[in-house]
């Protein structure tokens, strides 16, 4: 089993409330989930007007799938949302090595 972990930390230009935040967030979680059936939750700066940081996680097989679907993920965040991507950071993680 293996698990993949996508940070995503965008920047909101010309944001002034969390309400205007909470919208790009909802809008972006569901199509991340509606499309590549990944967990997703909203893990730093809730406080934030101006920052959003997005954590995607899946679970897969083998690695290579699993990098795929992330990798595609963050393809799609960055086409679809109008907000600039910060940063971003991917992680691969075998889970028999952590139970061995």
């Amino acid at each position: 089993m293996v698990i993949g972990i996508l940070r995503l930390e965008l920047t909101l230009h010309g944001n002034a409330s969390l309400k205007g935040k909470r919208n790009v967030s909802r809008s972006l979680k569901h199509k991340l989930r509606s499309k590549f059936n990944v967990s997703v939750a909203e893990t730093e700066a809730l406080d934030s007007h101006t920052r959003l940081v997005l954590a995607a996680v899946t679970v897969g097989a083998d690695a290579k799938h699993v990098r795929g679907r992330l990798t595609k993920a963050m393809n799609m965040v960055e086409a679809a949302a109008p907000e600039e991507i910060t940063d971003s950071d991917m992680e691969i993680v075998d889970a028999e090595v952590l139970y061995q």
